[in-house]
């Protein structure tokens, strides 16, 4: 059994725990304004593109005699708009940064600048193969053209992330008031307070995880934090169910140091391993198996949580720890990450694929 153990402790114990952040990396506040510009993602690449090329579709063919000079003049204008807007995508992922930094009139002007620049770009491409005419006012017409697009693209950029921070708000107190269960804050102080007497160290350990879990809980959430940092506060939170339960709880830990970078949503593992506690574990007299695992395929981080089935929970659940986690998901990665569940006779698996 690999079961996490509480690191000893030291004098300045209550110092640390003072401090605002010893134990975590710094994450960037809620209301992250480079989100807007987050554009890495593989579906919003794809609804970009599809709403770009549906407006030149219905500008052709508003200006079409028949279906075959609309064909004829989308083949061309593909060329333009496909390359145009994969162009500006991909300098707007790369520098997605420093845009968030930039005055709101500077992120207009700049962008609506890069679409000009990017459906000329585009024109050019064509007529490597094309005797399409270049006058002034073509170019002019092409470069007013890009920027218009340019600008319908940021200004649905932006109200993609104003319409998100409601949804992350309420997702993360949904989140904050499923974890912090009050029986599971009495059992824990009941545990230290018998641990007093047998054993001070580990009853000041005790106190130490369960005063980082309650510190990351209620602090300021951030919107990124790395799959490590999420390890090892769900390495604390099974340290105190370890005194807990004693034997009945088996942990086994498979964690690949390759898949540790991966950014997820804050408390995005805890409440995964409480749920194979409350429900694996706990009902059950000869207690359960939790296992941890993570992996790097390629391109993927695969995050695994598996707990065995024995008899009910006492208290069923709503599916709000399950159904938090898989929105926050979405509103990160959106389809680049893939949620499952998998509900077997003696296991249940939570399986998580993220870009890395």
């Amino acid at each position: 059994m690999d079961s996490p153990k509480s690191s000893p402790p030291s004098p300045d114990t209550t110092q640390r725990a003072a401090e605002p952040d010893s134990g975590r990396a710094a994450v960037s506040p809620l209301f992250d304004p480079e989100r807007a510009f987050d554009v890495c993602h593989v579906g919003l690449v794809l609804r970009a593109v599809l709403g770009v090329q549906g407006l030149l579709a219905l500008g052709l063919a508003l200006a079409s005699r028949d279906l075959a000079q609309w064909m004829q003049a989308m083949a061309s204008g593909t060329v333009v708009t496909l390359s145009a807007v994969l162009f500006w995508l991909l300098l707007v992922c790369g520098a997605r940064r420093q845009l968030g930094r930039l005055p709101e009139p500077w992120q207009w002007g700049l962008l609506l600048s890069l679409g000009g620049f990017a459906s000329s770009l585009g024109w050019q491409l064509l007529n490597l193969t094309s005797d399409e005419g270049s006058g002034s006012f073509r170019l002019v017409s092409i470069a007013l053209s890009g920027a218009v697009a340019a600008a319908l693209l940021l200004a649905w950029l932006k109200l993609r992330e104003r319409s998100q921070r409601p949804a992350d708000a309420q997702a993360q107190l949904v989140e904050l008031q499923s974890r912090i269960r009050p029986h599971f804050l009495f059992n824990t102080l009941n545990s230290a307070i018998a641990l007093v007497r047998l054993d001070p160290n580990k009853a000041e350990g005790l106190l130490e995880d369960l005063s980082e879990l309650f510190r990351v809980a209620l602090a300021d959430a951030g919107s990124v934090v790395s799959l490590d940092q999420e390890v090892e506060l769900a390495r604390r939170y099974l340290a105190i169910e370890q005194i807990r339960f004693g034997e009945r709880l088996r942990i086994r830990w498979q964690l690949d140091p390759a898949a540790g970078q991966a950014r997820v949503p804050p408390l995005l593992l805890q409440p995964l391993v409480e749920n194979a506690v409350r429900h694996g574990v706990e009902p059950n007299e000869g207690g359960g198996e939790v296992e941890i695992s993570t992996v790097r395929r390629g391109a993927e981080v695969e995050l695994r949580v598996v707990n065995t089935v024995g008899l009910p929970a006492r208290t069923s659940g709503h599916g709000l720890a399950l159904q938090n986690v898989r929105q926050r998901l979405r509103l990160m990665h959106d389809v680049a990450a893939r949620f499952e569940l998998n509900a077997e006779p003696q296991r249940f698996t939570v399986t998580i694929h993220l870009p890395r």
